[in-house]
C-alpha cells in the first residue's frame, strides 16, 4: 500500500468520557496509554481515536455546524480518509506511532448531534488507536500513514 499523508487540523481531549472533547494547542500521547489527561486513555485498545477533517467538512456542508472534538475525536486530519485503511495500519506523526485497533463503534446514546442532524458520523467514520512509541502532536503536522504492523 502506498504511503499516504495528511495535516493535522485539530487535537482534541476531554477530562471525562461521554462529554465533547476540547481543542488543545497540542497533546501529549504516551506509549501504550494515549493522550496525557484524556478520559479514554488507558490500557486498552481505543486509546486515541481519529476522524478525517474532510468527512467533517461534507457532514457540516449539510448544516451540521460542528466544531473540532464534538464527536468525541482526539485528532482531527485532512487528506487522509482513515476507513480506507485496514485494521493494523500504522501512522506516524513526529515521533508518535499509532496503530489503528478498530474502524467505527457502536453508538449507545443519541448524542446532540444525532438529535440535530437524524444521523452521526463517528460511529462509522471514526476510527480507534492504541500509542505504539509516544510524543507530542500539535495542530499544523504531518501526519503519515507508515504500513500495516509487522
Amino acid at each position: 500500500m502506498e504511503n499516504a499523508t495528511g495535516v493535522v487540523t485539530a487535537v482534541c481531549l476531554s477530562e471525562k468520557r461521554g462529554t465533547e472533547k476540547t481543542l488543545q494547542e497540542s497533546v501529549e500521547l504516551i506509549e501504550d496509554f494515549g493522550i496525557k489527561g484524556d478520559a479514554h486513555a488507558g490500557k486498552w485498545h481505543r486509546q486515541v481515536s481519529l476522524l478525517s477533517q474532510d468527512k467533517v467538512d461534507a457532514f457540516n456542508a449539510l448544516g451540521a455546524g460542528v466544531e473540532s472534538g464534538a464527536f468525541g475525536e482526539n485528532i482531527l486530519v485532512k487528506g487522509l480518509d482513515f476507513r480506507t485503511f485496514p485494521i493494523g495500519t500504522r501512522f506516524k506523526c513526529n515521533d508518535v506511532v499509532l496503530e489503528m485497533t478498530q474502524i467505527g463503534k457502536e453508538c449507545h446514546t443519541n448524542c446532540d448531534i444525532f438529535k440535530r442532524m437524524g444521523t452521526c458520523i463517528m460511529p462509522h467514520e471514526g476510527v480507534f488507536t492504541r500509542v505504539i512509541h509516544g510524543g507530542n502532536i500539535k495542530i499544523g503536522d504531518t501526519f503519515e500513514m507508515i504500513g500495516t504492523a509487522e
